[in-house]
């Protein structure tokens, strides 16, 4: 009959009974490189994301969306903004089916590329800034981007279909768009600040490296 544990430590001492060691799956061990490498898959794959959209909704939609406006740019295209007067003649050249196109387009590419290229760009300053002060600082404008430029669909969407135009409908709809534009390049000079940073972190040796 075998003997339990206990009575093999009171016949032979605890040499018998040797404490026994956890398991450890070394498979699921995840290293700081791997964890790194797969935060930097994310962020190509986000970045990819970010110029298809940008591409699809600035350069090709939009574009196309003036076939139906008699050549007159749409106004999320109008980096300096717009005024009352172009608003009036493009509400004037664009029929119910067109403006429901528009706002089909900002309700899919028009909220998919701020929220993406939102993400990705947080994703980077993350990984790459040690700084917590400069990564959240960063963190500020593709956030304040992503939501702009959805507030700005929606102004825009609100103006050209309003019965009556509003000019304090249009100027607010104008700054949106204006501001959503200088968000934009502001993120994407702190994407490069980021990426300085972080090729400056590894250009640092590690102190077991040193040594």
């Amino acid at each position: 009959m075998a003997k339990t544990p206990a009575q093999r430590a009171k016949k032979h001492g605890a040499a018998a009974t040797p404490p026994s060691a956890a398991v450890v799956n070394a498979g699921t061990r995840r290293s700081p490189a791997k964890a790194q490498g797969n935060a930097n898959l994310i962020v190509i794959a986000g970045a990819v994301a970010s110029l298809f959209l940008f591409w699809y909704f600035h350069l090709l939609t939009l574009n196309q969306m003036t076939d139906l406006s008699g050549g007159l740019a749409m106004p999320d295209s109008m980096v300096f903004g717009f005024n009352t007067s172009h608003i009036e003649a493009l509400r004037s050249a664009m029929n119910d089916d067109a403006l429901g196109q528009l706002q089909f387009v900002h309700k899919t590419a028009g909220t998919l590329f701020p929220l993406v290229f939102g993400l990705s760009a947080v994703t980077l300053m993350a990984i790459n800034v040690a700084k917590k002060w400069l990564r959240r600082l960063l963190w500020v404008f593709p956030v304040l981007f992503a939501g702009i430029q959805l507030w700005a669909n929606v102004a825009i969407d609100d103006m050209l279909g309003a019965k009556v135009l509003d000019a304090g409908s249009v100027t607010l709809a104008s700054v949106l768009v204006v501001a959503s534009w200088v968000l934009l390049v502001v993120s994407l000079a702190g994407m490069g600040v980021a990426l300085s940073a972080g090729r400056r972190k590894k250009a640092v040796p590690e102190p077991d490296a040193a040594a």
